[in-house]
C-alpha cells in the first residue's frame, strides 16, 4: 500500500496531465481505502488544471472522511470556477450529510451559475432533506429546463407528496426528458394526483416517457 501511495503521489506531481488524470481515476476506485486516498486527493485539489481539480473534488464525495464536509463546503462557497463549485455541490450530496442542507440551499439562492444551482438541487435530493422543499419548488418554476429536471428528481427523492399538485403542471412540458423525469419522480410519490398524471403520461408520444410512466404506476401499485 505504501508503494502504491508513493506511486500515485509521484503521478499527481507529474508535468503530464494524462498522468495526473490517471492517478485520480485510481484514487476513485473502491479498492483504495479512504484514509489512503484522502491526503492524495487533497494534493490534487490544488492542481492548476480544472479537470484534475474537478476530479479531486468529486472524489471527496466518494472517499469519505470526517474532513470532507468542511473542505467541500469551503470550495462550494469560495472557488472562483463555477465548474468546481458545481462538483463540490454534487460531492456534498454524495456524503448524505444533513449538515449540507444550509450550504446547498445558500448555493442555490446565491450562486449565479445555473450549473451550480442544478448540482445543489440534485444534492438536496440525495441528502433527502424534507426542509429543502421550498428551494426545490423555486427550481421547479425556473425558466431553465435543466433546473426543472433537477427539482423534479429531488422532490421525488425527498418524498414531497404535497408538491405533486405543482409538479403535475409539467405533464405537457415541451422537453421529453423533463416529462420522463416527472414520471420517474411521481412513481415515488403515492397519491391520487400522481396516479392520474402517470396514466396520462403512459399515453405520451415519446416511448421513453410512456415506459417510465408505466413503470412508475407499477411501482405505486405494489
Amino acid at each position: 500500500m505504501n508503494s502504491q501511495r508513493s506511486e500515485l503521489s509521484a503521478q499527481l506531481s507529474s508535468s503530464s496531465l494524462k498522468d495526473r488524470v490517471l492517478a485520480l481515476v485510481e484514487l476513485q476506485k473502491e479498492t483504495l481505502p479512504a484514509e489512503v486516498a484522502f491526503p492524495l486527493i487533497k494534493q490534487a485539489i490544488a492542481d492548476e488544471n480544472v479537470q484534475v481539480r474537478g476530479m479531486a473534488v468529486f472524489a471527496l464525495g466518494i472517499k469519505q472522511t470526517p474532513e470532507n464536509f468542511a473542505i467541500l463546503t469551503q470550495i462550494l462557497e469560495t472557488d472562483a470556477d463555477y465548474n468546481i463549485r458545481a462538483m463540490a455541490a454534487g460531492a456534498l450530496g454524495y456524503l448524505e450529510d444533513a449538515r449540507a442542507l444550509t450550504p446547498l440551499q445558500r448555493a442555490f439562492y446565491e450562486d449565479t451559475s445555473w450549473l451550480v444551482q442544478f448540482s445543489a438541487a440534485i444534492a438536496l435530493g440525495n441528502i433527502k432533506a424534507p426542509q429543502a422543499e421550498a428551494v426545490l419548488l423555486k427550481a421547479l418554476h425556473s425558466e431553465q429546463t435543466l433546473l426543472q429536471q433537477g427539482a423534479v428528481m429531488a422532490l421525488g427523492e425527498i418524498g414531497a407528496v404535497d408538491a405533486v399538485e405543482q409538479m403535475v403542471a409539467l405533464v405537457d412540458a415541451d422537453d421529453w426528458l423533463l416529462r420522463q423525469r416527472l414520471a420517474e419522480a411521481l412513481g415515488k410519490l403515492p397519491c391520487d394526483k400522481s396516479q392520474s398524471a402517470l396514466r396520462y403520461l403512459r399515453r405520451d408520444a415519446h416511448p421513453q416517457v410512456a415506459e417510465a410512466a408505466t413503470l412508475a404506476l407499477a411501482n405505486l401499485s405494489q
